[in-house]
């Protein structure tokens, strides 16, 4: 993956410094995708993406003592975030690669591949889960949790169209880019069933999915505004149309994100695709 390099760095770092933010605000939907791909006792599962192990924790707590998980990413400072994290939970049996999993050969069978919002960059996503397939025992699972269109998810489209209007005439982010990998590569269901299947996967299953959670788990509006301008698709614009600095930017957020905060924090519906599918 292109991303690979910047995730070694600047956004690994990041994601790994807001981890708990992060995993407050995206841990219900991995928790959902897991109760469709019902892992169970004696498993052996593969975290695609895993970050800072949370959602590799919690596949392990499934699996038990008598399973194991791999956690594998290609970011090396999420990675350290994750193994600290497990050392603190010694009844966890893990381990932690470091690895693009479009290509890296680990030590198959799996029982099941998962993955919490991980999946979204691979250049050549029917390769990479051509590459997957092959991880899994035959009749394995798959399960993930990937965006809908950033178009219906307003938590992340308007802090992203108030920067925007601070200087119009800039692109979107290059993440954003359609047909390119990114956040919401993978926000067309037809589109995702059709490279499931052209990798070898069959009984493609692909539910929407919404619920609301706290934008970066904040419990208040500065809360939200300080994380929008580290992570997202807002925090990137400031970042590439050169922003950073400008005294607009702060209000403009502000302004955006005061509709969902409330007694229970800065809360806005998040919506998902929960997909699940099987090695033939």
């Amino acid at each position: 993956m292109k991303a690979e390099q910047g995730w070694q760095n600047i956004a690994g770092e990041r994601w790994a410094a807001l981890q708990d933010l992060t995993d407050a605000q995206l841990g219900p939907f991995g928790r959902a995708a897991l109760v469709r791909v019902e892992p169970r006792a004696g498993e052996r599962a593969l975290d695609v993406g895993c970050g800072a192990g949370q959602s590799t924790l919690e596949l392990s707590a499934l699996v038990g003592a008598s399973g194991s998980v791999v956690g594998l990413d290609v970011s090396a400072p999420l990675l350290d975030r994750a193994r600290a994290r497990a050392a603190s939970a010694p009844h966890a049996n893990v381990e932690f690669v470091l690895g693009d999993a479009a290509t890296t050969r680990l030590e198959p069978p799996f029982d099941l591949l998962f993955s919490r919002f991980g999946v979204m960059f691979f250049e050549d996503p029917v390769g990479a889960f051509t590459h997957l397939r092959t991880e899994l025992r035959p009749g394995g699972r798959l399960g993930f949790v990937c965006w809908q269109p950033l178009a219906v998810n307003a938590w992340a489209r308007e802090p992203l169209d108030a920067v925007r209007a601070l200087r119009p005439g800039h692109p979107p982010p290059s993440m954003l880019e359609p047909g390119k990998p990114g956040p919401y590569f993978f926000s067309d269901p037809s589109f995702v069933a059709g490279v499931l299947g052209n990798a070898g996967f069959e009984n493609v299953v692909i539910e929407p999915y919404v619920a609301d959670a706290l934008i970066g788990g904040a419990r208040t509006l500065d809360a939200a505004v300080d994380f929008t301008l580290q992570i997202g698709p807002a925090a990137r614009f400031v970042a590439e149309a050169d922003l950073a600095g400008d005294e607009r930017v702060r209000p403009a957020l502000r302004a955006a994100l005061a509709p969902f905060a409330s007694e229970r924090g800065v809360l806005a519906p998040h919506c998902t695709l929960l997909v699940t599918a099987r090695r033939a």
